[in-house]
């Protein structure tokens, strides 16, 4: 009847979604402990206990070479943010109170919760370990400071950084010290294409985003790669049923449906599709909302428990939602996240939907991105409820309505003459370029009313941005490109030509695939350079 969920997203995270937000509409008391208050899950809680994040607390991490490290706190938890352990002590020495009085006088004052710090956390998890293949009983809190790979059981061990390599002995952590194989039988996927579903979907992580995107969510620039949920099928797929690159689709398993853009791309086979596992509700959502894991099956690897979200068969067809919305605003970066919230209250009014932020820290402002699609017109209030998030209902703005044709277009320019934030709604025809033109931040007075024209062509050129490449120092691929044939020698002398020149995946990597293949594709130009 009670749920306490620390540390993690099930609205968002977990397959089948249809029967997780069932179980926590059941449940009679949800408690959500977690550091981000924006959260699927969060929207569920009948209390919602702030933690402290990484950077604000004290203890310890392991990596996956089994080293353990110190963490000390860099700045103060906000507001009344705590740790999690703080948390978990606190609620402990409340229930503590309320034992049986037998119980309560057998403590003789004394609590069964004694930490007070992080410190003596840590020192009963030590201790727990004594005699088992992780011991690290010879190490204490001030050994932490040199990082340490367990197991290290001797405190002398401890001051030469533990044991690099584990079973050197030859004994393994079993009964009789020898070590279990287990090769499990190959099985088909659990839910096998069949004609009422053809397509295989996959889902899977962007390069850029982490999880849910609670926390990556909250940076704009990491969205430059991917800024927008969408379903990936082969251009052939696309070819063959006449869909064009964002036009909108129903996706729909034995479970569920959602409603996504469409996008081609060879990274998927024929008859295969792909979204983002990081699409839930926080960001994409409709009349059938859920994000991506309302398609997923709850089938699971019986030995791991890992439920196969990977695969799902679906169906894929037009969704007849001809009326569409396209609005965004550049805003004080305070405001940008708050707004992103509000948006999503807007979700269920129509048919598609999803909000994103974008742009480039450090900057003043962040761009947030709305859209939106419905099989007809949204009633005034709906409009006005957006304008007004946008900040389209005051100061100058431009402006054109057709009410009877369910067209409305609005366009506020800042004091320098840039646009700073539009609203197409009806025809959306023009979003590209509109788009592109608020977001490279140049002049928009010279376009004058053309800027209410439904044309999908600009009236006058608009530089059309080139895609990021390096999201840690914004390099696009149209630098890399003019770059790549000043790049001598051979591919590893090439990509290091590259990095030092733009810097690029020289911070945290993960745009390196990109730079060996764009290199790759454009090579050295002829000769010896001087």
């Amino acid at each position: 009847k009670a749920l306490w969920i620390v540390c993690t997203n099930p609205a968002q995270s977990l397959p089948d979604q249809a029967l997780v937000r069932r179980a926590l509409e059941r449940a009679e008391f949800v408690v959500v402990q977690d550091a981000y208050a924006n959260t699927a899950t969060a929207a569920h809680a009948d209390l919602l206990l702030p933690a402290s994040s990484w950077g604000e607390k004290d203890g310890t991490v392991t990596n996956s070479e089994r080293r353990i490290s110190r963490v000390r706190r860099a700045v103060p938890p906000p507001g009344e943010a705590r740790d999690d352990w703080r948390i978990a002590v606190d609620v402990a020495r409340r229930l503590e109170q309320r034992l049986p009085s037998r119980r309560v006088a057998a403590l003789q004052g004394r609590t069964l919760f004694p930490y007070e710090t992080a410190e003596s956390i840590w020192a009963e998890h030590r201790d727990s370990t004594r005699g088992r293949d992780l011991d690290i009983t010879g190490l204490s809190w001030a050994a932490l400071d040199l990082p340490t790979q367990w197991p290290c059981a001797d405190s002398a061990r401890g001051a030469h950084g533990g044991a690099a390599r584990l079973y050197t002995d030859h004994r393994f952590a079993t009964p009789d010290g020898r070590a279990r194989f287990v090769a499990p039988a190959w099985r088909n996927v659990a839910e096998a294409r069949d004609a009422r579903f053809p397509v295989a979907l996959t889902t899977g992580r962007l390069r850029d985003q982490w999880h849910g995107m609670s926390r990556t969510g909250t940076l704009g620039r990491l969205f430059a790669h991917a800024s927008e949920p969408t379903l990936d099928l082969h251009p052939q797929d696309l070819q063959r049923r006449h869909w064009q690159d964002g036009d909108l689709v129903r996706v729909q398993s034995r479970r569920g449906a959602l409603v996504l853009p469409v996008r081609g791309t060879e990274s998927v086979a024929p008859m295969q599709a792909f979204i983002a596992m990081h699409w839930g509700p926080e960001w994409l959502g409709g009349a059938r909302g859920g994000g991506v894991n309302a398609l997923t099956s709850g089938a699971f690897c019986p030995q791991s428990r890992q439920p196969e979200l990977k695969h799902a068969a679906v169906r894929i067809e037009p969704a007849a939602l001809p009326w569409q919305l396209v609005a965004a605003a550049w805003l004080p970066e305070d405001r940008a996240l708050d707004l992103l919230t509000q948006l999503r209250s807007e979700f269920g009014h129509y048919g598609f939907a999803s909000a994103t932020p974008f742009g480039r820290e450090p900057q003043p402002q962040v761009g947030v991105l709305f859209r939106a699609a419905a099989t007809g017109p949204a009633v005034a209030d709906r409009l006005a409820a957006v304008e007004h998030l946008l900040g389209l209902d005051t100061g100058p703005v431009l402006r054109y309505a057709d009410a009877r044709a369910g067209q409305h277009r609005a366009m506020r320019l800042a004091d320098g003459g840039s646009l700073q934030a539009f609203m197409l709604a009806g025809d959306a025809s023009a979003q590209g370029w509109v788009l592109d033109l608020l977001q490279q931040g140049g002049s928009a007075v010279a376009f004058g009313r053309a800027l209410l024209e439904a044309s999908a062509s600009p009236p006058r050129a608009v530089a059309s941005r080139s895609p990021q490449v390096c999201t840690c120092f914004d390099v696009s691929e149209a630098r890399i490109i003019a770059a790549a044939p000043g790049c001598h020698g051979h591919a590893e002398q090439r990509l290091q030509a590259l990095q030092a020149q733009l810097k690029c995946g020289t911070q945290c990597g993960s745009c390196l695939p990109a730079l060996k293949g764009l290199l790759q594709r454009h090579p050295a130009a002829q000769g010896v350079p001087a």
